[in-house]
């Protein structure tokens, strides 16, 4: 069976011809990227000093992140399926690098799968510690309870916030600004569950326990109070359904337009 790892060869070389390129970056890539021979070390050794603070340092977030990273092996399969999916969506990409290196909604989620092992362990005081200070240095908000499949892409990331009971499966996107939120004081389920293939445009709230179905998308600015059905286009405060994406996989595509069809019907 082959162990080679053609996201972290990329990432490793891109590094080193850029710290040629760029000789005053070196000393950051050689410390973040070239002085690590594995992927996992080498986003534990980012993240760690970018959450680092007087209550923990980084070289004791580092020895936590590399704990869940090395018990949970769904992890490391996630870590390559979301950096995959940014270089596929994003038409600013331009390489694994880059994104390991820059891009903050990256690294919140992959911080937020560290703080969930915690919170699966009944570690929670810990998870919750991780939740706060993923918010201050990413401001991004996830809950470490929060249910996240893979090949996730936030996009921007700036003021995402996803909720104790929340699921996102497989393969959505979510640009900035979106909420993924309760709707009232009541505990339990409170939370939206988004299934695969989801778009969520930028500035979308999704309120209470409702479910966004597969291939659905749910427009910039929509205010979601009410079950989306699979494959539908929803829009509006409160959101409505306005058309059918083109795709199957609106996440895929990032397409954000309405539908010209149900538009010019005035639905």
């Amino acid at each position: 069976m082959s162990t080679k790892d053609e996201i972290w060869d990329d990432i490793r070389a891109r590094a080193e011809k850029d710290a040629k390129k760029e000789p005053m970056l070196a000393s950051f890539l050689f410390a973040t990227v070239i002085n690590h021979s594995t992927f996992e070390s080498a986003l534990s050794f980012l993240l760690a000093h970018k959450l680092e603070s007087a209550t923990l340092t980084a070289s004791t977030l580092r020895d936590l992140i590399d704990e869940a990273y090395a018990k949970d092996a769904k992890i490391a399969e996630a870590i390559r399926a979301d950096i995959a999916a940014v270089c596929e969506r994003d038409p600013a990409c331009d390489g694994f690098a880059n994104i390991l290196l820059f891009y903050k909604g990256y690294h919140a989620l992959q911080a937020y799968r560290a703080a969930h092992y915690f919170w699966a362990q009944g570690r929670r005081s810990l998870a919750k510690y991780l939740q706060s200070r993923i918010s201050e240095a990413f401001g991004v908000d996830i809950h470490p309870a929060a249910k996240i499949g893979q090949g996730i892409l936030i996009d921007h990331a700036t003021g995402v916030v996803i909720g104790e009971t929340a699921v996102v499966e497989d393969n959505v996107s979510i640009l900035h600004e979106v909420t993924l939120g309760g709707s009232g004081t009541k505990t339990g389920e409170r939370h939206p569950k988004v299934r695969k293939g989801v778009l969520i445009a930028a500035g979308a709230k999704i309120l209470g326990n409702v479910e966004v179905g597969e291939g659905a998308k749910v427009s910039a600015g929509a205010v979601v109070l009410e079950n989306v059905p699979p494959h539908t286009t929803v829009a509006g405060v409160p959101a409505k359904i306005v058309g059918t994406p083109k795709s199957q996989s609106p996440a895929l595509d990032m397409d954000q337009r309405i539908e010209q069809s149900m538009m010019s019907a005035g639905l």
